[in-house]
């Protein structure tokens, strides 16, 4: 076929659509923490119900993403190799976000999202400080934020691998 075909360019363009819908339903999740931060209660529960909902459905998109680039390369007829650095840094850095992503990101939103509905069914503070589910999703935010920053990273970095091909 080659990277000339209609086959080709039709699975290229659905490469590069799934990357937009999936890493785009995702790349400014760190907005969507910070906003349901700000107004607690059921409106920052709410808001980081909706944003995990989208962030679910973008996965599948980001799931797609390396399906069509593996096709991707298998269709170009040998224009694109395995054996290049691109594509397989490319893999290989997808590989651990979505280590990241399944490991440690997704576990401590489930959590956090579980603590908020406590703290919103238990209704206001009693006095003597923090109820404890504060203090956890405090860490848990912390723990978020890293992961969330290190998976834009090696998102920044794939797409310099994919635009510039070094090993080409």
């Amino acid at each position: 076929m080659g990277i000339d075909s209609g086959t080709y360019k039709l699975f290229l363009v659905l490469h590069i659509l799934s990357a937009i819908i999936g890493f785009g339903a995702v790349f400014l999740n760190a907005i969507y923490g910070q906003q349901a931060r700000a107004r607690k209660g059921r409106e920052g529960l709410a808001i980081s119900q909706a944003n995990f909902l989208v962030s679910s459905i973008g996965m599948y998109f980001i799931y797609a993403v390396f399906v069509f680039g593996i096709l991707l390369v298998l269709l170009s007829d040998k224009s694109w190799k395995f054996e290049q650095f691109w594509i397989w840094g490319s893999i290989g850095l997808y590989i651990i976000g979505i280590g990241l992503s399944h490991g440690v990101l997704l576990p401590n939103v489930r959590r956090m999202q579980a603590l908020m509905g406590e703290l919103v069914d238990a209704g206001p503070p009693s006095a003597g400080g923090p109820p404890p589910q504060v203090v956890e999703l405090e860490e848990r935010g912390r723990r978020v934020g890293v992961t969330g920053a290190t998976l834009n990273v090696l998102l920044v970095l794939i797409l310099l691998l994919m635009v510039w091909k070094p090993g080409v």
